[in-house]
């Protein structure tokens, strides 16, 4: 290479790529990682992609991740921390409240190539209030790498992922980070994979060294050991492995083609005539086993210092699969069927267009709508419908996402992941070409919100910035829901924790320069019935005129345990008593009356309305006769039946040093926790608990005091159970009070 080309080289701002070499800044390597995709080219060969999350529990350092994977790709041309000393931030966290309180918010999606590899990455939060991120990318995404904490192993927010990505069948590497930290153990972490969350895993790394002695990894597959030099970790060495670690991975290379042969054909047999596979027979069934989801290779690192984040993007590109791998299936609602979605090996427009809008968000130039194409392809230019409310929109611009940068692209196949500028939709919602209205893509699971507050703005003047916030975020986070409670004449504002709403609170503050005062925190306590009971009901009323009338027969019962957040209704009348046009307004009113409950003025839930018979009159039945014959029948149920309220139960999940674990389990259990299990190791003690949400407020605090300021905690939803006595009793007196309060507040208006 001349001189005069290198300087020009070594001159760029960006990372420059040219044969076999690539140059940042002063330092040049030799690598075969370079790539030939231009800005804007969309890559045909659907081998070369790969659609991707990064997910795990709470601070185990996927953003970190993500920036070393970045960076080694090209994509930025310094590391930055996500609490940088030098107030720039991880490129993933670009919202101001993430950097500044050193967490992820807001999934941020990205794309680097590797090896000539199109890699879209999805960097989610780990905190659980955000877990609709993790669930809505999941949803969307081909594979997954659950980063571990090499010191906490499986978290409490660790098994919700690894729900989710079973729940979406999403294939995953493991990857255990944090392995220069003190009381890293790898190996304990491998055994809570499999004894936790049941995965059959094995390493394919080994470390050289831990905490301040980490040095590198030994390569189980080709038996050898990758040094990562200065600078930043680049300059990738491989050797023979260490003296001292040869015995071991000789063991442990031996352990990873048993687990192997465990879930792959090919390689069980050759485990079973005892033939030596050679480390291309392994890479292969690794693969295999890994998009059956029967096989979870685990590889070894630590971000921070940058070592083992190549071997992961090999990895990705060799275990995790392509888009044309995974089966995504989508309904045909004209026959109610399941129909496969058609993945081109070529990706072209022979196919109709079938996209799923998973993510919303707020650009600088109007609504962003993030998108996942399954089928076909579309242009810019293009008209495509959605089928929920049948609109048409008109495809202007296309952009795929590099955190909060855009790069436009002329056209998207299926297996692409895209943002869209001008649709009029919301998240979940299913778009195609025209021909094909009849089918939709399973939307996302959504939870419940467990937990409200009440929210106004602080001064009158900034209404209209409130609603135009607040109509925003409810619209990008299905799990943010905002009502009015007419009863006490304040805006309710429902999420998944405390810190989900707080998030807002100042979002609104920071966004539409409105700010709010929150409420006191209230649990969205449910009420269930606890046993069937029969109800009939005639509604019956003449004043001249047309009149009306409608009567309803049928059972109030309890749904399922696993169901007792849902009501349900089910039509099993027999003959013209009750018209079909009628049956929906039934279930309406039904439903409209669940919305306070009998003992604390809750939403009813667990219930089951089933309509057995009824009665009409031709001329003055109506849908509104029927709706107050089911407010009617519901509420002969409250009067009759025999309720009970439901309250949230949270799995908190305690650490701290052992010396103060007394005092930490005595806390828990003044606060009814039941313990599920402990943990210990180097010093720190885990307990692993159940506790009514009600009962958890304050216990940051409290548990910073009993430890000294060392103990932490996280907490997720579980499940609604019985309220204890004294916690129901207690609601029935304060709604009771309320109740008084608000007559004698309508008698004093009426005198006035």
């Amino acid at each position: 290479m001349k001189l005069s080309t290198m300087k020009i080289l070594l001159h760029s701002k960006h990372l420059l790529q040219h044969g076999s070499f690539i140059f940042r800044k002063n330092y040049f390597y030799q690598t075969a990682l370079y790539s030939t995709k231009k800005v804007g080219e969309v890559i045909k060969d659907v081998n070369r992609i790969r659609n991707i999350g990064i997910s795990a529990h709470i601070d185990s350092g996927k953003t970190t991740l993500t920036e070393r994977l970045l960076f080694y790709t090209g994509q930025v041309d310094e590391m930055h921390e996500v609490k940088g000393k030098d107030q720039v931030g991880a490129k993933m966290d670009f919202m101001e409240l993430e950097r500044q309180r050193g967490i992820t918010i807001q999934s941020a999606a990205t794309f680097v190539m590797w090896k000539d590899v199109n890699i879209n990455i999805i960097d989610t939060p780990g905190h659980v209030d955000f877990t609709v991120e993790v669930e809505r990318a999941l949803r969307v995404l081909d594979g997954a790498v659950l980063v571990l904490c090499g010191v906490g192993g499986v978290q409490s927010q660790t098994l919700t992922v690894n729900r989710q990505m079973k729940r979406y069948n999403v294939p995953c590497i493991a990857f255990i980070n944090k392995l220069d930290r003190g009381g890293a153990n790898p190996i304990r972490v491998l055994h809570q994979i499999r004894s936790k969350l049941n995965h059959n895993a094995a390493f394919l790394h080994l470390p050289i060294g831990l905490e301040e002695n980490h040095e590198g990894i030994v390569d189980l597959v080709k038996m050898k050991a990758v040094y990562f030099k200065d600078p930043h970790g680049m300059n990738v060495v491989e050797d023979e492995i260490p003296e001292y670690l040869q015995e071991i991975s000789v063991s442990k290379r031996q352990e990873l083609i048993e687990c192997i042969a465990n879930a792959d054909e090919t390689l069980g047999e050759m485990f079973l005539e005892e033939k030596e596979p050679t480390n291309q027979d392994i890479m292969d069934a690794i693969r295999r086993a890994t998009l059956k989801r029967e096989f979870t290779p685990v590889m070894l690192g630590t971000a921070l210092k940058n070592k083992g984040v190549q071997p992961l993007l090999n990895g990705i590109l060799d275990y995790l699969p392509n888009p044309s791998e995974v089966t995504n299936y989508c309904l045909d609602n004209s026959s109610g069927e399941e129909v496969k979605t058609v993945m081109d090996s070529d990706r072209t427009l022979e196919h109709p267009f079938i996209g799923l809008a998973f993510k919303l968000e707020a650009g600088r130039f109007g609504q962003l709508t993030y998108m996942r194409v399954y089928q076909g392809g579309m242009q810019r230019g293009d008209v495509i419908f959605n089928t929920r409310t049948g609109k048409k929109t008109k495809v202007s611009r296309l952009v795929r996402m590099h955190a909060d940068e855009m790069q436009d692209i002329p056209e998207v196949y299926a297996g692409d992941i895209c943002a869209l500028f001008g649709m009029d939709c919301a998240s979940g919602d299913t778009f195609v070409t025209k021909g094909n209205m009849n089918l939709s893509m399973e939307s996302m699971y959504v939870a419940e919100p467990v937990i409200s507050m009440s929210i106004k703005p602080a001064k009158n003047e900034h209404i209209e910035n409130f609603s135009k916030g607040i109509a925003r975020f409810t619209k990008e986070d299905p799990t943010f829901k905002v009502h009015w409670d007419d009863d006490i004449k304040e805006t309710i504002a429902s999420g998944m924790g405390e810190l989900h709403l707080d998030i807002y609170g100042q979002r609104l503050e920071r966004e539409f320069n409105c700010k709010v005062i929150m409420g006191k925190p209230k649990v969205s306590f449910r009420e269930c019935i606890v046993s069937p009971v029969d109800v009939e009901y005639q509604h019956k009323k003449q004043s001249g005129g047309r009149g009306e009338y409608a009567k309803v027969i049928g059972t109030v019962e309890p749904l399922p345990v696993e169901n007792n957040t849902k009501i349900e209704f089910k039509d099993k009348t027999v003959g013209t008593n009750v018209p079909k046009n009628y049956i929906p307004s039934i279930e309406t009113g039904y439903r409209d009356y669940c919305g306070k409950g009998p003992l604390a003025g809750q939403k009813v839930s667990g219930t089951l309305f089933v309509l057995k018979d009824g009665d009409h009159h031709t001329v003055d039945s109506s849908d509104w006769a029927f709706q107050q014959a089911a407010h009617g029948a519901m509420k002969q149920a409250f009067d009759n039946g025999h309720w009970q309220i439901l309250e949230p139960i949270m799995n908190v999940e305690a650490n701290a040093p052992e010396e103060f674990q007394s005092a930490v389990m005595q806390g828990l259990s003044n606060r009814n926790g039941i313990v599920l299990g402990t943990d210990s190791s180097d010093g720190y003690f885990t307990v692993y608990c159940e506790v009514p949400l009600n009962n958890m407020f304050g216990y940051s605090s409290e548990l910073r005091s009993q430890t000294q300021g060392k103990g932490e905690y996280t907490m997720e939803y579980s499940q609604y159970c019985p309220a204890l006595p004294a916690t129901q009793q207690e609601l029935i007196a304060q709604y009771e009070l309320e109740q008084q309060e608000n007559t004698h507040q309508k008698k004093k208006k009426k005198k006035n």
